[in-house]
């Protein structure tokens, strides 16, 4: 089934690859991977970004001064520990994801006109389960970095409950973790945009 599902997922996978190719004029796609993690987890640190982009911690650093530099990052200090550097994205990168996804959807809407409407039907049906599942695993991995659907609602928020935790307007508290989670086999897989 993962073959048959890896051969027909061609299309698709190109793309994706298109749309973000226009995006790579303005960010590589290591920086491009990062905007898109640090979107997914607002208010990462520097550690927890190095270990989802399986890079060096000395790597991360230079690649979020680069990002800082060309506008899309902007630094923080840490909630929690002011020594910890928390990253938040700035309007040009979200401007810049919303123009990457309007992209990647005109092209999928192009696709999807041409496939019957039992098709399409059963095509969603069959990605929102796979994406669900796959969050799950995710959430699971991860522990205590909540993953975002793509409503924006946090699955496996270790605040979520516990009530008297504000957070400031347009940002959600980062959850606390006592150590960085690195998963027994390699960081966990990252939502693309």
């Amino acid at each position: 089934m993962s073959a048959a599902l890896d051969e027909a997922a061609g299309t698709l996978l190109s793309v994706w690859e298109a749309a973000r190719e226009r995006t790579t004029s303005r960010l590589s796609s290591a920086q491009l991977r990062a905007v898109m993690v640090v979107e997914q987890y607002d208010g990462i640190n520097l550690r927890r970004l190095a270990s989802l982009t399986d890079m060096l911690l000395s790597s991360a650093s230079r690649l979020c001064d680069r990002l800082v530099a060309a506008g899309m990052l902007e630094r923080e200090p840490g909630r929690y520990d002011r020594r910890e550097i928390s990253l938040h994205l700035t309007p040009a990168a979200n401007r810049l994801l919303a123009e990457l996804r309007a992209d990647r959807r005109r092209r999928l809407a192009r696709i999807l006109a041409g496939m019957s409407a039992e098709g399409r039907v059963a095509l969603l049906r069959g990605m929102r389960e796979f994406d669900e599942v796959g969050r799950r695993d995710e959430a699971t991995v991860a522990e205590d970095w909540p993953v975002l659907r793509p409503s924006g609602e946090r699955i496996g928020d270790p605040l979520a409950g516990l009530g008297g935790v504000p957070s400031p307007p347009g940002r959600p508290v980062p959850p606390r973790a006592p150590a960085e989670p690195v998963p027994p086999d390699g960081p966990s897989a990252v939502r693309t945009a």
